[in-house]
């Protein structure tokens, strides 16, 4: 039977004791939420009932906006590239590991692969469609019962959100492959979707393409896709400036990893790192970038320089694989056998690294101590940033009112405590 309770009487929680992060500042006061959303407590102490059903005591701790990883190849034994008949389980078992990182969404991606590969795996984690702007979160546990029609959520205490898959290939540079084998690395022979159509079966499953700006064709393909609400993200590439601002102005809007699997910045052609200053952005447009902060693939000093030329852009990812959480030894990453060396992940038998084994709290930890940087920036660089990137800053990485309560409360060291979704505890830690 469906509830006539009206919304005045729903169940209203109030966090206390805590410093939230909201307005680019901590601010010691309480936050409210009712119905998984954030309340403005005006409205609740002048027009409603001014109470609170439940009260949180959050001991003084720091709740800031839920963790939102946008380049996630898998993790704790799950490759996210790999068809098997357990993909939905797979991606199931990360978003519930991901919880006590203080991941309350996340972007599950797949690297370089032959056709097969995605037409498997992508419509697995179908969020409904994506274009025309509209990007939603699927809840994870949903996957194995109501395929392939799955019910719009939020994730919770089955695990985090997925908000799209991001594809990060094969349209890429074969002179900056990376981990990605060069055989299944496609160009466009056309303009238009038409390649990736054929190689990913549809767009719908997708909310970011990782491609290089300086294959034949890619304009029209940027541009479609930005029309599309895709985000189009330029990566593993060997594309000079006015190759990278020809795609920012066609509807780029993202760079993968900055400085990794891209040319070396050059005083007199900085490639694309030279978006991070160019005055070719049009107005209005802010150019993101992923940073790996792992303490392995960028040199503290290189994320100083970027942090310090372009602040607001800075996107933290762990580009994780499957070894996160695991011990050292062999794994894989797609089509590639990866082999750990202490806090390293290579192509087995080379020094070629291909993604980390970071955790998004070991991230925001340590561009914090590399960068400098205040402790809401390094907070907004897992937040808000990749919210804004993917176009749900209203819903998503922040705590202003009327946003989903996706929260992470942490210590003053930026441990995480606990994590809620949707207002709810979907984890805590216990020692």
């Amino acid at each position: 039977m469906p509830s006539n309770k009206s919304v005045s009487d729903a169940s209203i929680t109030q966090f206390v004791n805590c410093r939230i992060l909201r307005d680019h500042r901590l601010q010691r006061e309480d936050l409210w939420v009712r119905e998984g959303r954030i309340l403005d407590p005006e409205k609740l102490f002048f027009d409603e009932k001014g109470f609170a059903d439940e009260r949180v005591d959050c001991g003084g701790k720091i709740v800031a906006p839920g963790f939102i990883d946008v380049q996630i190849n898998g993790g704790f034994g799950v490759d996210f590239s790999q068809p098997t008949a357990e993909v939905a389980a797979g991606v199931r078992l990360v978003g519930k590991r991901i919880l006590e990182h203080g991941v309350t969404s996340f972007c599950p991606t797949l690297v370089t692969s032959p056709p097969s590969v995605y037409h498997q795996v992508c419509p697995l984690t179908h969020t409904g469609h994506t274009c025309a702007f509209l990007l939603t979160c699927v809840c994870v546990c949903a996957f194995l019962q109501v395929l392939p029609q799955i019910a719009v959520e939020n994730g919770g205490p089955c695990g985090a959100g997925v908000l799209g898959v991001h594809v990060e290939g094969p349209f890429i540079s074969a002179g900056k492959k990376g981990a990605h084998p060069e055989k299944f690395l496609q160009t466009f022979s056309c303009p238009g979707l038409s390649d990736l159509l054929r190689t990913y079966g549809s767009l719908d499953p997708i909310s970011v393409v990782t491609l290089a700006p300086e294959l034949d064709h890619s304009a029209s393909v940027v541009r479609e896709l930005s029309q599309r609400g895709v985000t189009v993200s330029l990566g593993h590439s060997i594309a000079n400036l006015s190759q990278a601002e020809d795609a920012v102005q066609h509807g780029a809007s993202f760079i993968t990893h900055l400085f990794n699997a891209m040319l070396p910045f050059h005083h007199r052609d900085p490639g694309i790192v030279g978006l991070l200053t160019s005055d070719r952005v049009p107005p209005g447009r802010t150019v993101f970038y992923g940073m790996i902060s792992d303490g392995i693939h960028t040199n503290p000093a290189a994320l100083r320089i970027a942090h310090r030329a372009h602040p607001r852009g800075l996107v933290l990812v762990t580009d994780a694989i499957t070894a996160m959480g695991l011990p050292p030894g062999r794994h894989t990453l797609g089509q590639q056998v990866i082999e750990i060396q202490g806090l390293h992940a290579y192509v087995a038998g080379t020094k070629t690294l291909s993604g980390s084994i970071a955790t998004m709290d070991m991230c925001v930890r340590h561009f914090r101590q590399a960068s400098g940087c205040s402790v809401e920036e390094a907070l907004e660089a897992a937040s808000l940033h990749p919210a804004q990137l993917l176009g749900i800053s209203h819903r998503k990485g922040s705590l202003e009112y009327g946003c989903d309560a996706d929260l992470v409360m942490l210590d003053d060291d930026l441990n995480v405590r606990a994590t809620y979704i949707s207002g709810a505890e979907v984890w805590r830690r216990t020692t």
